[in-house]
C-alpha cells in the first residue's frame, strides 16, 4: 500500500508547468503503465492458450499484429519517460501515432468487415482531444476516418472479399464519418466547456493570488503607518513636555547655582554643612537625570516587542512626566498598589497611551482640576485595570461614539491631530485588552482600560 502511495506521488510530480498537462499527467502515466505490462500480457496469454507457432509459419497478419504490439509497448513506456523529463504533449501526440498507425496496418491487412467491434478509435479521440485539445481530437477523427476508409478499401481491393457493386464496400462509410462525427462533436464542446472553466478558474487564482500580495503589501504598509504615527505621538508628546523639562531643569540651575553663591558661607560652617549642600546638589541633579533618561528612552523609534514589566513601576516613573505635561494648574493623584502587576505589552506603547489621554483631560481643564490614575488588579478576571479621570468639560455622545475615530478631534486646527485616541484604542485592540468611557457635559470623563495580566514567573 505504501509503495502504491509512493508510486502516485511519484507520477503527479511530472515537471510541467500547463495547468491542463498538470491534471493530465497522472491519469496519461497511469494509462502508458497499464498499456505497457497489459499488452505483453495479454499476448503471452493469447499464446498459452493457441499453442506457440514457429516464426517461420506466421503469415503476413502474425508480423502485423506482433509489430504493431511491440510498436504501443514501445510507444508506452518511451511516453512515460518523455513525461518525467518534461516533454508530456510530444510522449502523448507519439503514442497517440503510434495507435493509430497500428489500427492502420490492422484495417489494411485483415479489412473492416471482418474486423472486431473496437473501442480504441474512442479511446484515441478521447485521450488525445481531452490531454492534447480541440486539434488533437479532430485530427485524430480525420485519421480514423481516413483508417476506416482504409479498411474497406482493403476488403473491395487486394483482400477479395464479396463484391457488390463497385461501391458497396463503402456503404457503411457516411454512417461511420457521421457516428463518429457526433462523438467527435461531443468530447469538443466538453472540451472547449472545460478548458474555459480551468482557464477561468486559472484566471480566478492569479487574480486571488495578486489580491493577496496586494492586502500583504497594504497590512505591511499600515503597520509601518501605525509604527511612524506611534514614533510621531511619542516626540508629539515629548514636544508637549519640553516647557515643563525646562521649568524642571531651571530649577536643579538654581538650586545648584544658590549653593554655588553660599559656598564662601558653607565653608566657615564647616565639613557637614558642605555635606549637606553636596547632597542637595546630588538630589536635584539625580530629578533632571531622571526626567532626561525618560524622555530619551521614550522618543527612540525601537521595533515594538512584546517584553513582560512591571506595571507598577512603569505608573511609578511616568509620575514626573505627568507633572510636567499636565502643567502647574492641574492635580495629579496617583493611586496604585505598590507591588509588581505584570503586563505583557510594549512598554512605550503602554506610557504613551496614558501621556495621551492625560494630554486630551489636560486640553478638558483649561481653568485647572484634578486627573486622577488609579491601577488595580481583578482577580477574578485576571486583568489590569487602569482608570484615568479628569473633572473636565466631559463629553456629549455623539462625541464620545466618534472618539476613536482616525483624525476626529474637537479641538481647533493646529491644536490637534486626531490620532491620540485612535492610537490608544488600536493598542489596546492589538493587546488583547477593552477600553471603556464614561463622560457626560459638565462632569468629566473616565477612561477605564482593562487588560489581560501577564503570568507570574514561578
Amino acid at each position: 500500500m505504501r509503495a502504491f502511495r509512493s508510486m502516485r506521488e511519484w507520477l503527479a510530480r511530472a515537471p510541467t508547468d500547463d495547468p491542463v498537462e498538470q491534471l493530465s499527467a497522472p491519469f496519461m502515466q497511469w494509462l502508458l503503465v497499464a498499456v505497457g505490462v497489459a499488452v505483453p500480457l495479454i499476448r503471452i496469454y493469447a499464446t498459452w492458450l493457441d499453442g506457440w507457432k514457429p516464426v517461420a509459419s506466421w503469415r503476413a497478419a502474425d508480423w502485423v499484429d506482433f509489430a504493431s504490439d511491440a510498436a504501443i509497448v514501445s510507444a508506452a513506456w518511451t511516453g512515460v519517460v518523455l513525461i518525467r523529463r518534461g516533454y508530456f504533449a510530444r510522449a502523448v501526440w507519439m503514442f497517440v501515432g503510434v495507435l493509430l498507425a497500428s489500427a492502420a496496418a490492422a484495417y489494411a491487412e485483415t479489412g473492416y468487415r471482418l474486423s472486431p467491434p473496437d473501442p480504441l478509435p474512442i479511446l484515441i479521440m478521447a485521450a488525445g482531444g481531452i490531454v492534447l485539445g480541440r486539434r488533437a481530437l479532430w485530427v485524430s477523427y480525420s485519421s480514423l476516418v481516413g483508417i476506416f476508409a482504409l479498411g474497406q478499401l482493403a476488403d473491395a481491393t487486394w483482400l477479395g472479399g464479396p463484391q457488390h457493386g463497385q461501391w458497396a464496400a463503402f456503404r457503411t462509410l457516411p454512417m461511420l464519418a457521421l457516428a463518429y462525427g457526433v462523438v467527435a462533436l461531443i468530447l469538443d464542446r466538453a472540451i472547449a466547456a472545460l478548458r474555459t472553466a480551468l482557464r477561468q478558474a486559472e484566471e480566478r487564482a492569479h487574480a486571488l493570488a495578486e489580491g493577496n500580495r496586494r492586502l500583504e503589501r497594504e497590512m505591511e504598509e499600515r503597520a509601518r503607518t501605525q509604527s511612524q504615527l506611534i514614533h510621531s505621538q511619542k516626540m508629539d508628546a515629548v514636544g508637549r513636555l519640553a516647557s515643563g523639562v525646562a521649568h524642571d531643569f531651571d530649577n536643579v540651575l538654581n538650586v545648584v547655582l544658590g549653593y554655588a553663591a553660599q559656598r564662601e558661607e558653607l565653608a566657615d560652617r564647616g565639613t557637614p554643612a558642605l555635606l549637606t549642600a553636596l547632597e542637595g546638589i546630588e538630589l536635584a541633579a539625580l530629578r533632571a537625570l531622571s526626567i532626561s533618561r525618560k524622555l530619551l528612552n521614550f522618543s527612540r523609534h525601537d521595533a515594538e516587542e512584546l517584553h513582560v514589566f512591571d506595571a507598577d513601576e512603569a505608573l511609578g516613573e511616568l509620575e514626573p512626566m505627568l507633572h510636567q505635561l499636565l502643567g502647574r494648574y492641574a492635580k495629579l493623584h496617583i493611586a496604585r498598589p505598590r507591588h509588581a502587576i505584570p503586563l505583557r505589552l510594549n512598554r512605550g506603547q503602554f506610557e504613551l497611551m496614558i501621556l495621551n489621554i492625560a494630554a486630551n483631560a489636560r486640553d478638558a481643564m483649561p481653568d485647572g482640576g484634578s486627573f486622577d490614575v488609579r491601577l488595580s488588579v481583578d482577580e477574578d478576571r485576571n486583568e489590569v485595570t487602569l482608570r484615568l479621570s479628569d473633572n473636565g468639560v466631559g463629553m456629549t455622545d455623539a462625541i464620545r461614539q466618534k472618539m476613536f475615530e482616525p483624525f476626529y478631534t474637537t479641538k481647533p486646527t493646529g491644536s490637534g491631530t486626531g490620532l491620540g485616541l485612535s492610537i490608544v484604542a488600536s493598542m489596546i485592540e492589538a493587546a488583547g485588552g477593552s477600553v471603556e468611557v464614561i463622560s457626560a457635559p459638565g462632569e468629566g470623563t473616565e477612561f477605564v482600560l482593562r487588560l489581560p495580566r501577564a503570568p507570574t514567573a514561578h
